[in-house]
């Protein structure tokens, strides 16, 4: 799983599964926020989606149950930035319609 960039060191055998639970939690929220962020802003990749997560999170990125116990105490914040950011992209885009019909 090193190889494959899964992970990025060795997991002692002891604290594999609690690893890996903390992973798969952590990626299954984090891949619903960006989702979620990317059907906001259809200007967002994956990458600028995560950039966004990445600046709202105050725990170490690396620590897969400490950014999983984030996004569950912050949820509505995330939620309100994910709506937040729904809302500017549809002003821009009400803005880029208004400019071509000046046109």
């Amino acid at each position: 799983m090193k190889a494959k960039g899964v992970i990025k060191d060795a997991v002692p055998w002891a604290e594999s599964r609690t690893y890996f639970f903390y992973l798969a939690k952590r990626r299954i929220a984090q891949d619903n926020y960006v989702s979620q962020l990317r059907a906001a802003d259809s200007s967002l990749d994956n990458n600028g989606a995560l950039d966004i997560l990445k600046g709202m999170c105050s725990a170490d990125w690396e620590d897969n149950a400490a950014v999983l116990d984030y996004y569950t105490a912050n949820d509505a914040d995330i939620t309100a930035k994910i709506s937040e950011m729904k809302t500017a992209a549809i002003k821009a885009k009400i803005a880029e319609l208004e400019k071509e019909l000046a046109e």
